[in-house]
């Protein structure tokens, strides 16, 4: 049922999308054509205001495989507490059943997965300096890297045929089912007690024919390991002993045998580093180095002779298949109290498995025109909506929430963006597809309905002062099409583009709740004034700017 009723609202935005460019655009803007022609109607602009109610929930483990990006690393917020972010992650070799040539050596195995960054300057040496995007923090943090033990499946047994297998944050399948901590930490590969980001330069190095080192190649900054031990052969007997072996031969052979690697974060003290991997990055693999000798046919002139050289080679594994983020939360904002009724003094926001805020509009009374207290959300369908004349009696131009943050609090590092979706269908907005606003990122599109955090000063590092959310389509979608008026979801996200819906593992209710992508991968958090706020001048309401035809 709630799959039909999703697919019934996206074809409401499909043909909303459609025909809205050419039914409405003209009256959604106090400076249209309409308004402004000289041989237009006159209109009065007023507004009007309506409650809403501000309710808060945690949420439980959410999907945490297939999404764009994964979080490393561990962050104290200064209101939510601890939360530590570990990736696993399956991983390919680029051929099968390789030959790995005659007396294969091994020489060392890199671990490189890029950090999303961007080049700002270049010197006459072609060196970059780069400036690194979304690592948080440069405290230390230990990292330990396992082969993993736990096979990952593609394919949900229990489901449907053709059903993937899905993944939680806490490290379970299911709410029956979850990963063996001791499995995933199989053979400790690497570990570091004082990992930082570094956002320099990485220069890989090569001998030329002297024996001398060059710099060989010039990468972006990465998080980069050497997984080998030299006084083992742990490498040389998992792989090149077994080249013949049919472990090497498939796909399905080796995600068997080789089950992919374990990056287990840990906190060394209160403070720590939080970065976003790009395993879309070409770079981004284990490389394992090695030389083989490889018979070469030369002739002279004493006839053919075989001369024995020694060649550098590379086998390459990528990371493909069930990759997931395991999040070790420990906060210490409990909202299992929140009325979801009344509302209540503040709306707790944290990315991940952290708190959302739930917003139910035109809960509450307003005064009608006889100075009775009715229902907000039948006044507002009367007051802009003739169902006799099956036609509208005025039109809104413009009609936004001001979500205000709460100073008092030490709030640090607050999100730049908040997300208002519709908390029952796990759908954006009309307004977030009708906005065509854009940046040089996509992080910061959407800029007209969702506005960015105003700081104080405007300075990008000053206190938060208020979110501003224009609803505008959304309230002429339930005017004007009797849409629904659902509950929305609210959340902070790290890039307004990544709004693609994940699952959510709820063991009490039946409840079809998923979470978008963009909110998991934010550790960020934010406090709102609820609309039981103490300072009434900052409770959140629906404000209206609209237009009637004067008499």
């Amino acid at each position: 049922m709630k799959s039909f009723s999703r697919k019934i609202y996206l074809s409401v935005i499909c043909f909303t999308l459609l025909s809205i460019q050419s039914c409405e655009k003209d009256f959604t803007s106090l400076e249209s054509d309409v308004i402004n022609s000289d041989n237009a109607i006159n209109f009065e602009t007023k507004s009007i205001e309506y409650p809403i109610v501000t309710s808060s929930k945690s949420v439980d483990p959410v999907q945490s495989n297939n999404l764009p990006s994964f979080l490393l690393g561990y962050n104290n917020h200064a209101i939510y507490g601890e939360s530590t972010s570990s990736f696993i992650g399956q991983m390919v070799p680029d051929q099968y059943s390789p030959d790995f040539g005659e007396n294969a050596v091994l020489d060392s195995v890199i671990l490189t997965i890029p950090y999303f960054s961007r080049g700002v300057e270049t010197s006459e040496e072609e060196d970059i300096t780069y400036e690194i995007d979304s690592v948080y923090g440069d405290a230390p943090i230990k990292i330990s890297v396992y082969r993993n033990n736990f096979f990952l499946r593609s394919f949900d047994p229990y489901g449907e045929f053709d059903d993937t297998q899905k993944y939680y944050s806490n490290g379970s399948l299911s709410d029956i089912e979850s990963i063996s901590q001791g499995q995933l930490e199989g053979d400790l590969l690497f570990e570091v007690d004082d990992f930082v980001p570094d956002a320099s330069q990485i220069n890989l190095t090569e001998l030329d024919t002297l024996d001398e080192p060059f710099v060989s190649q010039k990468i972006a900054p990465a998080l980069r390991f050497r997984l080998d031990n030299e006084s083992d052969e742990y490498w040389q007997n998992l792989i090149f002993a077994n080249q013949d072996d049919p472990v090497l031969s498939n796909e399905n052979n080796f995600k068997d045998f080789f089950r992919g690697l374990y990056i287990k974060v840990e906190s060394i003290n209160s403070d720590g580093s939080m970065m976003l991997l790009n395993l879309a990055s070409t770079n981004t693999n284990l490389t394992i180095h090695y030389t083989s000798d490889t018979p070469i046919t030369s002739e002279t002139d004493t006839g053919n002779i075989d001369d024995i050289t020694s060649y550098q080679n590379d086998y390459v594994l990528n990371f493909s298949g069930v990759l997931l983020n395991v999040f070790d939360n420990n906060f210490s904002v409990d909202v299992t109290n929140s009325d979801d009724i009344n509302g209540d003094e503040a709306m707790y926001l944290k990315g991940g498995e952290g708190y959302i805020g739930i917003i139910d509009l035109f809960n509450g009374t307003v005064e009608d025109e006889m100075g009775d207290q009715v229902d907000a959300f039948d006044h507002f369908k009367s007051f802009f909506y003739d169902d006799i004349s099956d036609s509208p009696l005025k039109l809104i131009n413009e009609a936004y929430i001001e979500f205000y943050v709460d100073q008092n609090l030490n709030l640090e590092n607050e999100p730049d963006r908040i997300y208002l979706y519709n908390y029952e269908q796990n759908m954006s907005l009309l307004d977030y597809y009708l906005d065509q606003s854009v940046s040089s990122t996509t992080i910061n599109a959407k800029i007209n309905h969702l506005e960015p955090l105003q700081r104080v000063d405007d300075d990008h590092e000053g206190q938060g002062i208020k979110y501003k959310i224009r609803i505008t389509e959304h309230l002429n979608n339930i005017i004007l099409r009797d849409s629904t008026n659902a509950k929305l979801g609210l959340g902070v996200i790290n890039d307004i583009a990544a709004t693609s819906f994940f699952s959510i593992l709820n063991e009490e209710t039946e409840e079809d709740l998923e979470l978008a992508s963009g909110t998991i991968l934010s550790h960020k958090g934010t406090v709102l004034h609820g609309n039981q706020s103490q300072e009434e001048d900052k409770r959140p309401k629906i404000k209206i700017y609209y237009t009637e035809p004067e008499d």
